[in-house]
């Protein structure tokens, strides 16, 4: 029986598209490799948003080419926004690599796996593994061995646009994914049904600009699809990734308030609050009108979490404009935050402008700054939440210790949880210790559903020790991280 193994690096559109392979592997006889090694068809699914995202996936592709000297029969495929840049020069890089795809073939990637698996196929034809896998048993994330099955597809992303066309001056995805292309409303209900018969509780519809959406179909706006996904009784938990501060309104916002399933976090990239900067990365936005977005979201989703991206040392970023930046920080105003040093991409306007970039020194020394001020308040939020009882989905075991469960709560804070046999997915959980990076908790209950109450469990667990100290330092990102948005907005 053939097998697959796919590494996404980058954002959740990657991850949307990563799963679509998945999903049409599966459906042709594959199985999931759960280690390279194992693998007939290795997958590798790029980044450009940074240069160390291109480095790594070069490295990789480089580790990769090991294994098919090993067995010339494995087939090595590259696909994503580094693909789609390098494709005139990746075959020159690595003349090893089977198949190159760029961000719009996703059905190619399919289609050639259909042509090779003849190639693989043996006495075992897989029936019984490729039913449970089609089920959603059986099958777990590649770098989720330890993950229980029963959790493995709680969580399901929705795309529901490609590309975007607002060419902010640091962003390469206008040149990899293109323009907006909106999908119709028609075409995300039926993945989103697909989905939830595949067991998906929690939905996160993806876009590059998420909330720009139209479909060209029907007219219908965002809040219009966030209402129709709300309405399928089985969708349980609603969110969605990553919306541009330009295309809120009103009525967005208020009916945002008035979803009850709706994930009570709005991740809104602001970049830069000094109007200087903002003007140069053709955000289109003012922080002015930033600050009005920002109230009308508080008027209407009240208790919500507000997170957002940060890029420091962008060209000709002075220290003036910086402490501006920071200055909003300080007044508390998100309750978390991913802070970059701004990098040049191949193609973009900003990385024409190298005689302006900030010296990396003093970049280095402003993200510092900016991470600690905004780290601080992460933890206070985070201790505030100390003794309270939330509803949390089980996401999987946790990537730092295989013997506890990472779990979400509705504000997106991740909650650690020993790991015990439980029956159901959601959980109440108490919120013992908080941290920088999230807070670890004790199991009180479990439920079948997002909005059913909870039955307690038999025996409770003593609350977890370790995860940090409390006033750790900052966290500083340097790459993009899975909570950010699909791309900097």
């Amino acid at each position: 029986m053939p097998s697959i193994y796919i590494q996404t690096y980058g954002c959740q559109m990657n991850e949307a598209d990563s799963e679509r392979v998945l999903r049409g592997a599966l459906a042709l006889g594959y199985r999931a490799a759960e280690h390279p090694e194992d693998a007939s068809v290795l997958v590798l699914n790029t980044c450009t948003v940074r240069d160390n995202a291109e480095a790594r996936a070069y490295g990789r592709i480089g580790q990769w080419k090991a294994l098919k000297a090993q067995d010339p029969a494995v087939r090595l495929v590259v696909m994503g926004c580094l693909a789609e840049q390098d494709r005139d020069v990746m075959p020159g890089k690595v003349p090893y690599v089977d198949a190159i795809f760029g961000t719009r073939e996703i059905d190619a990637v399919v289609a050639r796996l259909a042509q090779w698996r003849d190639n693989f196929v043996d006495g075992d034809d897989g029936g019984e593994d490729r039913l449970a896998a089609l089920e959603g048993y059986g099958t777990v994330r590649h770098d989720d061995a330890h993950a229980d099955p029963r959790w493995n597809k709680l969580r399901a992303f929705v795309t529901v646009q490609q590309g975007c066309s607002y060419y902010c001056t640091f962003c390469i995805v206008p040149m990899v994914r293109g323009r907006f292309e909106d999908r119709t409303v028609e075409a995300v209900m039926a993945d989103l049904r697909e989905r939830l018969d595949r067991g998906a509780r929690e939905v996160m519809l993806v876009g590059q600009t998420v909330n720009h959406y139209h479909c060209p179909q029907t007219g219908a706006r965002f809040a219009d699809l966030l209402e129709l996904v709300a309405a399928e009784e089985r969708v349980e938990r609603l969110t969605f990734i990553s919306p541009h501060p330009n295309d809120f309104d009103e009525h967005t916002f208020q009916v945002m308030g008035q979803i009850g399933k709706l994930n009570q976090r709005l991740h809104l990239p602001l970049q830069s609050a000094s109007n200087a900067v903002l003007k140069r990365m053709n955000r289109k936005y003012t922080i002015e009108r930033y600050r009005e977005q920002v109230a009308l979201f508080r008027k209407y989703c009240r208790g919500w979490a507000l997170t957002t991206d940060l890029i420091v040392g962008f060209p000709g970023e002075s220290e003036e404009m910086f402490e501006e930046t920071l200055a909003f920080v300080n007044e508390g105003t998100f309750q978390n935050g991913y802070t970059f040093i701004y990098s040049p991409r191949r193609g973009t306007q900003a990385a024409q402008w190298s005689d302006q970039f900030v010296d990396p020194a003093v970049a280095g020394v402003r993200l510092r700054r900016l991470a600690e001020a905004q780290d601080r308040l992460t933890r206070a939020y985070h201790r505030s939440l100390v003794g309270t009882t939330q509803r949390a989905l089980i996401v999987g075991p946790s990537k730092k210790d295989p013997e506890r469960y990472a779990t979400k709560i509705g504000q997106n804070v991740t909650v650690i949880v020993p790991k015990q046999s439980l029956d159901n997915p959601w959980l109440d959980v108490r919120i013992d210790k908080a941290y920088t990076w999230g807070t670890l908790g004790t199991v009180l209950g479990t439920a079948a559903h997002a909005a059913a109450p909870a039955r307690a469990v038999a025996h409770l667990l003593p609350p977890l020790e370790g995860g940090g100290v409390p006033d750790e330092g900052p966290v500083v990102f340097d790459t993009v991280p899975r909570e950010a948005a699909a791309q900097p907005r």
